[in-house]
């Protein structure tokens, strides 16, 4: 997933470039055809979505928990917003598609990822005999050694 995070991140950066362009075209289109079509604004907040999934992706490729977290919201706003609000503007279904991709292996990466590490704990030892000390019944500060049958601070 480290590779498919570099790769998604920077051809969402990319895409943001091309994405916010032609969504300022979309919208003076619309603008000028009075049409009431919003696929223009729309565009803009996928492209917004792409360059911060992207930045995010990119940052967190090693894997966290929250990274990928971020990853589905920022992606799951851009496939949306492109999905619902395109009308026209039929190139806005391509880019969230990609958004709809990207947040996709995001959850994939989110439920393989890696786990966060539990806590050890230290097995303690007797220093006598090198047999593994159990807590004591009698005091919490001790560890008891049932080969030696003694008490021991440790």
């Amino acid at each position: 997933m480290k590779v498919w995070k570099l790769v998604s991140g920077i051809l969402s950066i990319v895409l943001f470039v091309f994405v916010s362009f032609q969504s300022c075209a979309a919208g003076i289109s619309n603008t000028l055809e009075a049409n009431g079509e919003v696929g223009g604004s729309a565009g803009v907040i996928v492209a917004i979505m792409l360059l911060a999934g992207g930045i995010v992706s990119i940052a967190t490729q090693k894997g966290s928990k929250g990274g990928n977290i971020a990853l589905l919201v920022l992606y799951g706003i851009g496939a949306l917003f492109g999905f619902v609000l395109a009308g026209s503007y039929s190139d806005l279904y391509i880019w969230a598609a990609w958004c709809l991709i990207c947040m996709i292996f995001a959850f994939v990466s989110l439920l393989t990822g890696k786990k966060e590490p539990t806590k050890k704990t230290t097995l303690k030892k007797c220093p006598h005999c090198k047999q593994e000390l159990v807590k004591s019944s009698q005091n919490p500060n001790l560890w008891y050694c049932s080969n030696c049958n003694k008490n021991f601070k440790v």
